[in-house]
């Protein structure tokens, strides 16, 4: 499984890529508002030429001409960028133009298989099932994600891949592994709490304290 940051916070961006495990990420009107006022394709631009897979944006038109010459538009922003369209009939319709067209989509907000089946049958280039909210109405959300894999599977024909999002803590994290989920696209805590344990962090400083002990305080190899 491969691991995207769900941000737009350029500094965590570098610092995941430096550590050599994040390939991609996603960004909405969301992430980029917490940023602050920001020249939105400048911003974009930067991002992408930081990651070395794709960069996830999303269009604001709700109609498909909208979305279409939208994410013509984001297309020309760079080769990596990936177009974030909603699972709605005329996100589907949308998709399905744009895949026309050799522009990669992710189809967002996803919340049911069959929005997924349809995302890809109409060509998406991934489709993001909505982890954390649904756990938040008291669904199981990583069951979504396992019954669209399933059905993925069953059909070599589909080459959509599977985005586990809206992750909210390194739990959901290895669940999306175990079941088989192509990404999880993760909030930069989240990949700092996927590193952390109370028994790694008590082992570096008995470790520390027992060469000492032998070695003598600020003696190293």
């Amino acid at each position: 499984m491969r691991l995207f940051l769900d941000t737009a916070n350029v500094e965590h961006i570098r610092h995941g890529v430096r550590l050599g495990v994040v390939t991609g990420v996603t960004t909405n009107p969301s992430l980029v508002s917490k940023e602050g006022k920001v020249d939105y394709k400048r911003l974009v631009q930067e991002i992408c030429s930081i990651v070395p897979g794709p960069v996830s944006t999303e269009v604001l038109s709700q109609d498909v001409n909208g979305m279409v010459a939208e994410a013509r538009e984001l297309a020309k922003w760079a080769k990596n960028v990936v177009v974030k369209i909603p699972a709605t009939i005329e996100g589907v319709e949308a998709t399905h133009q744009l895949a026309r067209e050799n522009i990669k989509v992710n189809f967002t907000l996803c919340f049911s298989v069959n929005q997924a089946l349809l995302a890809a049958l109409a060509g998406a280039a991934y489709v993001s099932p909505f982890v954390g909210r649904l756990d938040d109405i008291g669904e199981y959300g990583m069951g979504l994600v396992k019954d669209i894999v399933e059905v993925y599977q069953k059909y070599p024909y589909i080459k959509t891949e599977v985005i586990a999002a809206s992750i909210r803590h390194p739990r959901h994290c290895v669940e999306a592994a175990q079941l088989g989920a192509h990404i999880a696209t993760v909030p930069y805590q989240v990949l700092v709490q996927m590193i952390k344990h109370p028994l790694t962090d008590v082992g570096v400083v008995r470790f520390l304290e027992d060469w000492e002990k032998v070695m003598g305080k600020g003696k190293r190899l």
